[in-house]
Formats: structure tokens, C-alpha cells, sequence
């Protein structure tokens, strides 16, 4: 795709100079910013600045000096304005419809070199052990049926669609509309569900009439004429579905291509509209007799319309709002009845601790219910299937309609109008078809809603910022700052790699061991030119600690401390006082002796007259539990002593394997308490053991008091706090002391509330008032599918 500049009429000038028509890398930079971020008369004002009397101007010295250099640009989906009329029926306003050929577009796509590390062509089969998995769409079944119909050697670019009916303009003279966009199926789903990787194009912003009929055929006409737009904005993406055409990739190998529409993330005489839209609300039908898939090959909507994904108020609230509150966790400070806007981001945060809270005070037939539908949630999230995987989701689905007139005696299934004694919820009804529709299409995560409200601030709502608002010549701006934006964003990438002389075609071809950077553009980047990568917009890498970091026996799991710590060279008598651990002493010293033990190391160094540094926190880091290869972002653990803000510590909780009584490796919960190290005085010739050389934890325990068996409708282990007597009889909490490499994980504790929150408990107290707690498996995916299955 980048070559094709090298074809530009310009070409010529860009061999002395990359930036051409702009001095130098300094100018263009400039000339950009001012584009993207001011309107037209924010420019003329710049440019007229007093600032400039006494500095060299740049070379376009006027507003439409510098849009006329934007403008020479190569752009290669060019956009338009296209007006739409219906025979017969008026609107209010003209209707004006601004696209692009989505063929051109997904030529684009298909040919971008950006992704050239993370395209498939051709149908797959992934087998572990004997279980077919269901990833991306290559890997399901209706890529080997389409492909069965396709010429010997010809490649399918599945054609996924995505639409939001927000409005993204709101302007004088009544001119809305909503983005329509595109991506393809070839390239990697981890890529397509991150908006700001640029795999989705926006292909068209549909117009949102009003026709001058009765209101009962407004929404009818308004349909017809969204799909008489999206005939136009694709018809030619249906021809090559039929006769498909030649494109080139991004290794320039040209490929034989056919097009098939696989997602879409939504007789009578038709014009007689009265008789018309009786008939079609009579068999559920929305009225829309052309829809623009009628005439595209391979696309059947029952398989490309694929699914996306009782209590008091106050006692609710309080459930929220005393919970922990953990390092990269919404914590709902107020409740969750006073959210004024839910989105999809406070649902997830809500379902995640929902089970657990509420477990005591509603009857175990409703809390199943409950349980059952977050449980289908989670598992139809999974990035990777299985037969066993959608059995378990089918099993979670079933579950929730067995007991899911729990819900309708406890009356808390509500509406507008109050009580519902019913689940007549058409979404509700499409989650009968998410097994077929992942072994069809692949996992549901790639056609994901989410993206698609994402996309909205990442590709259009910033762009209408930047238009001077007037109606008469609204979409002429809209269609300029389009063609710049695009035309400014391939250019931006064609002079970086030209002006280092990196060839244009991304032949990184080497696949890295682990995988922490997401996005595309900057891995190519971050391998040819790493001094550059920070030029690259996008999600960063994540930070990887397994290069430079404590790592556990195994490797599986790393660790990292601050260079510097909280407090420096504290005595056993400080950290006593300090942190409010008693019998540190004693802890320590066993910990010494069982490792001098079974280590064989033993070592003259005096815990007692000893000094330590201590961390107020650490991170911890996993590979993902669903693909190995991935490492997920670090999760924080803390271990604050106590403050104002926290009378008893802010410590999180964390899984521990560590060798039992029996000698065999044993799970245990526990909770932070401490992060220190020993250290030796300066000038001592003496050398610490290899297990007081990395930094250590002092934790208190948990004991397992019942299993998820134990309470089927909930599903979640309990735990309960651990103590023991010292030699005067006084009951203190259990504590000791492990290296922080025995952390396999770190946990959510959900306290058992039982009906009512206890009065004066906090979030900052109630780990420490509470006794009994319900280990969160629905704490997030990933331990979500640890304790599903590897956990025990």
C-alpha cells in the first residue's frame, strides 16, 4: 500500500525531499498538528499571530495555503457526497450521503503492510489433544464452507461490518448521522478488538432523515432508506463476492479474492406503506423489503447478525461501596444505584463481585440464577473454544432458565411501568444461538459491540469538532477533513520509514517467544527504527517484567519491586511497631530454619540485630491463562501499614502454593502484610543465603472451610481466617513468612456480608473486620478460568 506513493505525480520531489510539499520533518509536524486540532478560522488566527513579526514563518503563510498542500496528498478511498432521494416521499431536509467505495477500502486493509504479522488466508483446523478449538473466524466451520465454493488457489477476505446508531453530529438545520464501518476477517482478532489499531475504517456516515409522512411510517422509511445507502456504499464488495478480483497483500503477492459478508455487528406492495407495515408487524418483520444483503453471495443473515455480548437499593449500595479496594479495580465509592450512565464498562465492573454479595441475602434458587447468566457471560468470552468450553456454556445458559423464576418471585425482574412477570427479552432469546455462532463464525469476542462504541471517539467524534457548523456546507468540510485525515495518516508513516530508508514492505517475519506488544504499527516500528516508536500513536506495549524481574521456579510468574524502598533500613522492633506484627520475630526465625533445612545453606547472620528494607507494594506478572504465549499487564499487590487513611493496613490478598505438612505442594490464601528484605551493613564480608537474596513476605493465612460443591448455587470456595495460640494462651492470627516467588496469584476476598452490611465497616476496614470470605472466581476472565480449571 505505502508503495503506491512512490507513484504519486510528487514522487519525483519526495526523492530530495520526504516531507515535500513541506520543508522538513519540523514544518509537516506542524502543518499536522494545526490540521487535526483547529477548525479553519482557529488557523487563520495562528497564522496571524504578532509572535510571527519576530520568527520565521513557516511556508504556507495562509489557511488555504496549507489545506492545498493537505489536499496534494495521495488519498487512495477517496470520500464523496452522494444526495438520496425517494420517489414519492419528501424529507424535511435534503438527503446527503457521505462514503466511500467500500471495496477500496478493504483493498486498503488487505494490502496494509502494517499488518503483514497478523494475517490469515486460508481456513484451519486447531486441534489440542483430541478438542477441535474454535478461534478466529479461519478457524471455524463457515470459512471451510465458503472456501469449498471458491476457485482452486482463490482467498476469502471475510467482510465484518459494524454500525452504532449514536449520533456523532448535532448541528443547526437538523443534519444527523451515524458512522457505518468496516474491517476483515483476515487480520488478527487480538488486533481488530483494539479501536485505536486503526484495523476498523469507517466507510460511510449514514443519514438520519425526517420524512414528511404520518409518524407511524417514519421508522419504516428511515430503514428502507439506511439500507438503500448501504447498497451503495457496497455494492461493489458484492460483485467481487460473486466474481471476485485480484488485490495484493501486504508482501505484495498478488491474490485471486472473493468477499463474502460474515458479521454485521445489525407479498404485499411495499410502497403501499399502511397495508405494508401491518403485514410485516404481523410476522415480526421490520418492514425493509430491499435489504442490502439480498443480493450479496454467501451472506445469510440468520449467520452474519452473530450476538455481541433483589435487593434493597440502599443495602445494594452499601455491598459496593465497603468492598477492598484493589489497584486497576472500579471501585464504586457511592453504589451502583447512583450511576447516572451505564455503559458496558460498569456492568462488567458490577458483575464481577455481584454473585458473591449478595450470597446470604436473596434465596440460593436466585442467587443461581445469577451466578448461572455471569458464568455464560464469562465463558462466551473466551478467545479460544472448545466442544467442552461451549458445553460448559450451554450447561450455564440452561442452568439460568431453570432458576430464573427465582427472579420473578422475588419481583426483581423491573420495568418502566414496575413488576415484570416475564423474560420475553429478545436478547435473551439470541443467547440460544452463540454455540452455533461461534463453531460457524469463531469466538464472539471479534464481533464484539464494544468496538464499535469505541470506534465512535477514536475515528469520528473528535472530527466533527473541527467543522465550522454550517449546514450548507456541513458535509463539503466533513468530506475535506475525511480525505486529509486519511491521506495525512498514510503519509505520516510513508516519510518515517523513507527518511530512515526502511523499506516499505514489513518483512519482520520472525515471531517473538512472548508476546507484549499489541499494536502492530509500533512492533514494525519498534524493529526497524526503536529510536522512532514513540512517533507511533496507540496502545503502548505492556511493561515486561519476565526480561529483568524476579521470576518464580517454575518461570511462569515474575515479580518487581522498586529500586528504592518505602523505608529504609528498619529494625525487627520498628517493623513490629510499625506494621503491627507481634511475633515477626518468631516468623523469621522459622522461616530461616526451614530453608537452612531443606536448603542445606546455613548462615551466621543474626535475623535479631538484622535490617530490612520494605516495599509498600509489588507487581506480579502472568502469561495468559487462555494463551500462553501472551503476557497479560501486572497486577499490583499492596501492603501499606497502617495510616489515618487506613487504621489497620491496606493489604490485598493472594494465592500462595507452598509445600504442606505432607510434603506435597498445598494452596493456601493468605494476605500481605509485609514486603521486606534483609540487608547486610556496609563494610560486612558476610553473604546472605539465596533465600534471604530476593525479597520476602510476611502473610496471614486463610484456612478452605467449604468447597464450590458445598454450595452449588454460588460455586465459590470459602475461607475463613486462621489463628493460633502463642505460649501464654492468647489467640493472635497465623502468620509467616515465604519468598514472594511462592505467589502463584493475586485474589479478590469478597466478605460473607450474610443479609445486612455491619454497621462502621468500610472499604478500608473490611478485610480486617470480616472473618469469612468467599474467594472470587469471577474476579476477572483470566481467574475466572484459573479456578475453572486449574485450581482444586
Amino acid at each position: 500500500m505505502l508503495d503506491r506513493l512512490e507513484d504519486d505525480e510528487y514522487s519525483y520531489r519526495r526523492k530530495i525531499n520526504r516531507h515535500y510539499p513541506f520543508q522538513d520533518e519540523g514544518e509537516w509536524e506542524l502543518g499536522k498538528f494545526l490540521v487535526e486540532n483547529l477548525t479553519q478560522t482557529q488557523m487563520i488566527k495562528f497564522l496571524k499571530l504578532k509572535w510571527f513579526d519576530t520568527r520565521e514563518r513557516p511556508s504556507f503563510t495562509t489557511k488555504d495555503q496549507l489545506l492545498g498542500w493537505m489536499d496534494s496528498l495521495p488519498c487512495f478511498t477517496e470520500w464523496k457526497v452522494s444526495k438520496i432521494e425517494f420517489s414519492g416521499y419528501k424529507t424535511v431536509y435534503p438527503v446527503e450521503l457521505i462514503w466511500r467505495d467500500a471495496l477500496e477500502v478493504v483493498k486498503q486493509l488487505f494490502s496494509d503492510p502494517i499488518f503483514a504479522n497478523h494475517m490469515t488466508y486460508a481456513p484451519h483446523i486447531v486441534k489440542v489433544g483430541n478438542q477441535r478449538e474454535y478461534g478466529d473466524y479461519m478457524s471455524a466451520d463457515m470459512a471451510w464452507k465458503i472456501q469449498d465454493y471458491l476457485p482452486v488457489g482463490a482467498t476469502q477476505v471475510p467482510i465484518i461490518l459494524g454500525s452504532d446508531k449514536t449520533h456523532v453530529t448535532r448541528i443547526t438545520g437538523g443534519l444527523e448521522m451515524h458512522p457505518v464501518f468496516i474491517t476483515i476477517g483476515n487480520i488478527d482478532s487480538e488486533v481488530r478488538s483494539k479501536a485505536t489499531l486503526r484495523a476498523w475504517r469507517c466507510i460511510a456516515y449514514m443519514p438520519i432523515a425526517k420524512f414528511r409522512v404520518h409518524p407511524d411510517y417514519q421508522s419504516i422509511l428511515q430503514a428502507r432508506l439506511w439500507h438503500k445507502c448501504m447498497d451503495l456504499v457496497l455494492a461493489n464488495l458484492k460483485a467481487v463476492a460473486l466474481d471476485g478480483c485480484f488485490m495484493p497483500d501486504p508482501n505484495r503477492h498478488i491474490r485471486f479474492v472473493f468477499t463474502p459478508l460474515v458479521a454485521h455487528a445489525r407479498k404485499v406492495d411495499p410502497w403501499d406503506l399502511d397495508k405494508f407495515q401491518k403485514a410485516a408487524k404481523a410476522v415480526d418483520l421490520s418492514g425493509v423489503h430491499m435489504p442490502y444483503w439480498r443480493d450479496w453471495l454467501y451472506a445469510c443473515p440468520s449467520v452474519f447478525l452473530a450476538g455481541e455480548e433483589t435487593v434493597g437499593a440502599h443495602e445494594l449500595d452499601n455491598w459496593f461501596i465497603v468492598q477492598h479496594k484493589r489497584v486497576g479495580t472500579r471501585h464504586f465509592t457511592k453504589g451502583v444505584t447512583h450511576v447516572k450512565q451505564m455503559t458496558g464498562r460498569e456492568y462488567r465492573e458490577i458483575q464481577r463481585t455481584i454473585v458473591a454479595s449478595i450470597a446470604g441475602a436473596t434465596p440460593p434458587r436466585f442467587v443461581r440464577a445469577i451466578r448461572a447468566i455471569v458464568e455464560f457471560i464469562y465463558l462466551a468470552q473466551h478467545p479460544v473454544h472448545s466442544p467442552e468450553t461451549l458445553q460448559s456454556m450451554q450447561q450455564a445458559l440452561s442452568d439460568f432458565h431453570s432458576y430464573k423464576g427465582a427472579i420473578i418471585e422475588a419481583e426483581a425482574r423491573k420495568g418502566k411501568k414496575g413488576v415484570k412477570e416475564d423474560f420475553f427479552i429478545p436478547k435473551l432469546e439470541l443467547l440460544q444461538s452463540f454455540k452455533g455462532t461461534v463453531q460457524q463464525l469463531g469466538t464472539l469476542m471479534q464481533f464484539s459491540a464494544d468496538t464499535t462504541e469505541r470506534l465512535l471517539i477514536t475515528h469520528c467524534k473528535d472530527l466533527f469538532l473541527r467543522t465550522a457548523r454550517q449546514s450548507k456546507d456541513f458535509t463539503g468540510q466533513c468530506v475535506h477533513l475525511l480525505n486529509c485525515q486519511k491521506s495525512m495518516e498514510i503519509f505520516d508513516m510513508y516519510a518515517l520509514l523513507t527518511s530512515h530508508g526502511v523499506p516499505l514492505v514489513n518483512v519482520m517475519h520472525a515471531e517473538e517467544e512472548e508476546i507484549t506488544i499489541a499494536n502492530p504499527a509500533l512492533a514494525w516500528v519498534s524493529c526497524v527504527l526503536p529510536d522512532e516508536v514513540k512517533l507511533v500513536r496507540g496502545p503502548r506495549p505492556v511493561r515486561n517484567h519476565f526480561l529483568k524481574g524476579i521470576l518464580s521456579g517454575d518461570a511462569q510468574t515474575a515479580f518487581q519491586v522498586n529500586v528504592t524502598p518505602d523505608y529504609n533500613s528498619l529494625s525487627p522492633a520498628e517493623i513490629s511497631t510499625k506494621f503491627i506484627l507481634p511475633n515477626f520475630n518468631c516468623a523469621l526465625a522459622d522461616f530461616i530454619a526451614r530453608s537452612s533445612s531443606s536448603s542445606g545453606e546455613h548462615t551466621r547472620w543474626d535475623p535479631e540485630y538484622g535490617r530490612y528494607h520494605t516495599w509498600n507494594k509489588f507487581r506480579l506478572q502472568l502469561h495468559s491463562a487462555f494463551q500462553q504465549r501472551v503476557i497479560i499487564p501486572s497486577r499490583t499487590v499492596q501492603a501499606y501499614p497502617p495510616s489515618d487513611d487506613f487504621p489497620l493496613g491496606n493489604c490485598d490478598t493472594i494465592l500462595v502454593d507452598a509445600t504442606g505438612i505432607n510434603g506435597k505442594m498445598t494452596s493456601y490464601v493468605a494476605q500481605v502484610r509485609l514486603i521486606f528484605q534483609p540487608v547486610v551493613r556496609r563494610g560486612s564480608k558476610l553473604e546472605l543465603p539465596s533465600y534471604l537474596s530476593d525479597p520476602l513476605l510476611y502473610i496471614q493465612l486463610f484456612r478452605f472451610i467449604s468447597s464450590p460443591a458445598d454450595r452449588p448455587e454460588l460455586g465459590m470456595w470459602t475461607v475463613e481466617r486462621a489463628y493460633t495460640q502463642d505460649q501464654n494462651g492468647n489467640r493472635h492470627r497465623e502468620g509467616v513468612i515465604i519468598r514472594v516467588t511462592d505467589v502463584t496469584h493475586a485474589v479478590e476476598l469478597i466478605p460473607v456480608f450474610g443479609e445486612t452490611v455491619a454497621k462502621d465497616v468500610t472499604s478500608a476496614t473490611c478485610l480486617e473486620h470480616y472473618e469469612r470470605f468467599f474467594l472470587n472466581n469471577f474476579a476477572d476472565k483470566e481467574s475466572y478460568h484459573t479456578f475453572s480449571t486449574e485450581f482444586a
